[in-house]
């Protein structure tokens, strides 16, 4: 999904804070973050040459594991395990993790798809394919992707029109990536919040939830880079908690919304309002990419919105007002290096209330609408 530019929150901004990091943290989140976006470029790069030269002796494997249904093998299936192959993957995949705010050891994250189920007869026909991944940096910037022959010589393929040769792509499989990404940022967040909605629940179950629950959203048809596969993305809920003056950040995965210019109807709970004071949140909406380090963002997100309500001496006194400043300086705190092909913004809606009902209702940015209808879950 393409990227919106921030300066329109600008307007939606009513207090000024000195909550903002300070040039040297900016400067140092956003080398890292650079530094982590080279690293797993270099890796996919990598992995895509040496695909590309052993092509087709990999062609037997491929032809059991890819269907019209299921266009992506897992890269552990393809290269061989051996520390003095020519490429560890092993290795690469524990950097990548590491990078990523990931345990080090666990399942493997890169993956080979086809880039369009069209391209697999005529692959399977014995056309030649080419092995291609993302260029770094923001996808607005793409002209060109690299992708490698059978013989290793590198093409250079146009980044918006699909290719009419068959092209595998290296990749993360963004689906593994996003939920063990978020499991970490829950974790992060659970470690200084209230207790949990589920131990809540347990001393109030004869209490009738109060919810919020999605029952459609579609995102803005933009032109993207046919590289880019399918979007995962996901929702920051944010706001005050009831018993006291703390920000409350809860994280919500939208494993449906692939694609955009599609209507999705999920009849997902996003907002529990036990949660949360005054009978109001905001929603961020949030697009996974490859390079975000999970426990670095989530540890930004809590430090930044703690800090906000901590120049407040009275938070009761502003009521709901202060929740769309809390959101405002989430977005204005991240590097800008965030903004570009890593996790990124797609939308925010500010100030939803408890029992409201929202048809068709733009974002801010007018990149996405949904249709939000309250629920009342009662007890059994």
């Amino acid at each position: 999904m393409k990227k919106l530019s921030l300066l329109s929150l600008a307007l939606a901004s009513t207090l000024s804070l000195t909550s903002h990091p300070s040039v040297a943290s900016q400067t140092t989140a956003v080398t890292q973050q650079a530094q982590a976006a080279h690293s797993v470029f270099q890796s996919k790069k990598a992995l895509a040459k040496n695909i590309a030269k052993n092509l087709r002796q990999l062609q037997p494997t491929l032809q059991q594991q890819l269907s019209a249904y299921s266009l992506a093998v897992s890269a552990d299936k393809l290269v061989p395990k051996d520390a003095q192959s020519e490429f560890d993957l092993q290795q690469h995949n524990a950097q990548i993790r590491s990078l990523k705010g990931l345990p080090e050891q666990g399942d493997n994250l890169l993956q080979l798809r086809l880039a369009h189920r069209n391209m697999l007869n005529d692959w399977q026909q014995g056309e030649p394919a080419l092995v291609a991944f993302a260029p770094k940096g923001d996808d607005k910037h793409w002209d060109v992707v690299e992708a490698y022959d059978q013989q290793g010589q590198l093409h250079l393929l146009d980044a918006y029109t699909l290719p009419d040769t068959p092209v595998f792509i290296v990749e993360l499989d963004a689906k593994k990536t996003l939920t063990e990404g978020l499991a970490i940022m829950r974790s992060v967040l659970a470690s200084t919040q209230q207790p949990t909605l589920q131990s809540k629940y347990s001393t109030q179950d004869e209490q009738p939830l109060s919810t919020t629950v999605l029952k459609q959203i579609r995102v803005n048809d933009d032109e993207e880079p046919w590289i880019s596969g399918a979007a995962e993305v996901y929702a920051i809920v944010t706001g005050v908690s009831p018993s006291r003056d703390e920000p409350v950040l809860d994280i919500v995965d939208m494993p449906y919304l692939d694609h955009d210019g599609e209507n999705y109807y999920p009849n997902q709970v996003l907002i529990h309002w036990n949660r949360y004071r005054w009978q109001a949140a905001d929603i961020l909406l949030m697009e996974q990419d490859d390079n975000t380090n999970y426990k670095t963002l989530a540890s930004k997100l809590l430090e930044v919105a703690t800090a906000v309500l901590r120049a407040i001496p009275n938070p009761d006194a502003q009521g709901y007002a202060i929740i769309p400043q809390l959101t405002n300086e989430i977005l204005q705190a991240m590097p800008d290096a965030w903004f570009t092909n890593d996790d990124d913004y797609v939308d925010v809606y500010y100030t939803l209330r408890e029992g409201q009902t929202y048809r068709n209702y733009a974002g801010a940015s007018n990149n996405a609408r949904v249709t939000l209808e309250p629920l009342t879950i009662d007890p059994r």
